[in-house]
C-alpha cells in the first residue's frame, strides 16, 4: 500500500507541489508569519516540522542555547526564539539564509544567522540542543536546494554531522533529528553509533501514507 500511495504522490502531488512553490508563499502557523522563497523548504507541505514543533513545544527552552543546522524558512528556529531560547539558526542555502533574515525581521526576533555548511562556519561553542529535520535521500546535491533533499549517495551528509558535533556538544546536550520512514534509518543509525552517540526514537507518528518519527541523539555514556 505504501508503494501505491508513494506512486500517486510522484505521479500528482509532487509535480503540482512543484509548480505552486515556484512563487514565493505566505503561511501563518501559531501566529509566527512565514514567508517562503522559491528555492527553500515550505514546512507547511511536509508533517516532518509540524511534528518536530509540537514536541519541542513540550521543553523547557527559556535561556537554552539552541543550533538548527539547515533551518530553511527559519521557523523553527523563530519557534524556539519566541520561548526565549538563544538560538542559532544556519543553511547552506544562501536563498534560505535571506529567508530567515526576512522571517525574524517580520517576527521581531534576534537571533544568529549564519552561512554554513552544518558546522563550518559555527564557531565552537555548547548547545543544549541541535535540531534538525535533515536531508535524507540517498543521491549527490547537486544545486543549493538540493541539499534540503539529499545526503549524498552514501550518506555523507550524516557522517559529516556525526563526525564533527562533538565539538558543539556536551555530555547534557540532546539532538532532536525528525525522520521518516522513507530514509534509510539503519545506515543513520549505524553512522552515529560510529561516532559514539546513541539513537533513541521518542516520538513515533502515522500521518496520512507515511510514518515519521523524532529521535534523540546523545553521546554515548560509558559505565565502568
Amino acid at each position: 500500500m505504501h508503494q501505491l500511495t508513494q506512486f500517486f504522490l510522484n505521479l500528482f502531488y509532487k509535480p503540482f507541489l512543484t509548480r505552486y512553490l515556484k512563487k514565493e508563499r505566505i503561511w501563518i502557523f501559531k501566529n509566527i508569519y512565514i514567508k517562503v522563497l522559491p528555492g527553500v523548504f515550505h514546512p507547511r507541505f511536509f508533517y516532518s516540522t509540524k511534528l518536530m514543533l509540537k514536541y519541542i513545544n513540550t521543553l523547557q527552552l527559556k535561556d537554552k542555547n539552541i543550533l538548527e543546522p539547515g533551518a530553511g524558512s527559519g521557523l523553527t528556529a523563530i519557534f524556539c526564539a519566541k520561548q526565549n531560547a538563544y538560538v542559532t539558526a544556519t543553511d547552506i542555502n544562501k536563498t534560505a539564509i535571506e529567508n530567515i533574515k526576512i522571517n525574524a525581521t517580520v517576527n521581531n526576533i534576534s537571533m544568529n544567522i549564519i552561512y554554513s555548511d552544518l558546522f563550518e562556519n559555527i564557531p565552537f561553542q555548547v548547545f543544549d540542543y541541535i535540531i534538525i529535520n535533515p536531508p535524507y535521500y540517498k543521491r549527490k546535491p547537486l544545486t543549493e536546494e538540493q541539499f534540503a533533499w539529499y545526503c549524498g549517495e552514501n550518506g555523507e551528509y550524516f557522517d559529516n554531522l556525526f563526525q564533527n558535533v562533538h565539538s558543539y556538544i556536551s555530555d547534557k546536550s540532546t539532538i532532536l533529528m525528525v525522520l521518516s520512514e522513507d530514509c534509510d534509518i539503519e545506515m543513520i543509525r549505524k553512522k552515529a553509533a560510529e561516532n559514539k552517540l546513541t539513537f533513541a526514537e521518542i516520538v513515533k507518528k502515522r500521518i496520512w501514507f507515511e510514518t515519521n518519527y523524532i529521535f534523540s541523539i546523545q553521546i554515548t555514556a560509558f559505565h565502568p
